[in-house]
């Protein structure tokens, strides 16, 4: 085996995968990642169903889902994942010490410079050498959330939401500010469902999902706009089956397109010195097009299956639809359809990490 081809097996997570990423001919970084959210999807469905609101405290819930997410790095990443811990415990010293007028500018300094550090490191002092194992995807999604709940936070909507939950009143409520609590902080940035891939969500809504109000508070504002006769306050909460088992099977479709069409196109061959060497420019051209596209489909991989877990947990509930259906694409990181059929690159993009884009515009 090629020290190149060797490269792929290394990893500095587990390597109790190892003779399962052999057999397979994928990197262990891959098979760990996999591993992982095969597992997070079970955990999911017994989150839902045995560690509900009904029977578990907010606090328990957070502490699981927190715990969960932290072996996911552990196993995926090993000592990699203190770059993601240390920013973490970093901004939420932050959030608490920080004045609230200058707090969003502190964590987006903090998070985002600590990310460009990480990747001009593996350019120019790694070039790109560094194990197969890559934390940046999920360092970037940790950002996300930091920047996103610091700006809240300035902004007061976070602020305004726990007041209005918790019943608590303040004599001056422009100087009063409640700031999450360190195991809510950690359970928003670490939880199993989103550490890994994401996706980026709303901390209100994450909160709410852990409370057991995720789903009641948008049907109650669905029965809202029908002026309060569907009796959607008396009714329990629609089940995600029916959404998941649709999304694995998308995740399906797109796991056999990558190991039949994209691993017979590696994109790595755009940069082949005999390819370069010899080939027209008309067929390199070509085979850029059609290489490009062939290798979406491991993003849509990876997406779909992220928030079929989090729909396993009972979270990314939207609503009803225009049918009286539930459904369940509040986090959906992109739509498949939207991108392949887009006649724009704004439209390409709008259906492109959503997440993303809903988090740079916030």
């Amino acid at each position: 085996m090629s020290e190149r081809e060797d490269a792929i097996f290394k990893t500095t997570g587990c390597k109790w995968l190892l003779p399962v990423s052999g057999y397979l001919g994928l990197s262990l970084d891959q098979v760990n990642f996999l591993a992982c959210q095969l597992f997070a999807l079970l955990a999911a469905f017994w989150f839902r169903l045995y560690l509900s609101p009904n029977h578990a405290s907010p606090m328990v819930r957070h502490a699981v889902a927190t715990l969960l997410g932290i072996a996911f790095l552990l196993f995926c990443f090993g000592w990699y994942s203190t770059h993601i811990l240390a920013v973490v415990a970093v901004n939420y010293f932050l959030i608490i010490k920080a004045d609230i007028n200058n707090v969003h500018r502190y964590s987006m300094v903090t998070a985002m410079g600590y990310l460009t550090a990480c990747h001009v490191s593996r350019v120019f002092i790694y070039s790109y050498g560094i194990l197969s194992t890559d934390f940046s995807g999920p360092l970037m999604i940790v950002t996300q959330k930091i920047t996103m709940l610091a700006f809240h936070l300035h902004d007061g909507k976070t602020s305004e939401y726990i007041h209005k939950n918790t019943n608590r009143s303040s004599t001056n409520a422009g100087q009063t500010c409640f700031k999450p609590s360190l195991i809510e902080y950690l359970s928003y940035n670490l939880n199993f469902l989103s550490v890994l891939v994401g996706p980026c969500s709303n901390y209100k809504d994450y909160i709410d999902f852990i409370e057991g109000k995720h789903i009641s508070w948008r049907l109650k504002q669905h029965s809202g706009t029908c002026n309060g006769q569907n009796g959607y306050d008396k009714t329990p909460d629609p089940s995600p089956l029916n959404a998941v088992c649709r999304k694995l099977l998308v995740c399906c479709g797109c796991m056999f397109f990558f190991l039949v069409i994209t691993r017979s196109l590696p994109i790595i061959y755009n940069v082949d010195d005999h390819f370069v060497g010899h080939a027209s420019f008309l067929s390199r051209l070509t085979y850029a097009f059609f290489s490009i596209q062939a290798a979406r489909p491991k993003f849509y991989f990876a997406w779909t299956l992220a928030d079929a877990v989090n729909n396993a947990a009972g979270y990314g509930f939207l609503g009803m639809d225009g049918s009286g259906k539930p459904c369940w694409d509040l986090i959906s990181n992109l739509n498949i359809i939207g991108i392949e059929t887009a006649t724009s690159f704004k439209t390409f993009i709008d259906n492109w990490n959503i997440q993303t884009g809903i988090w740079l515009k916030t």
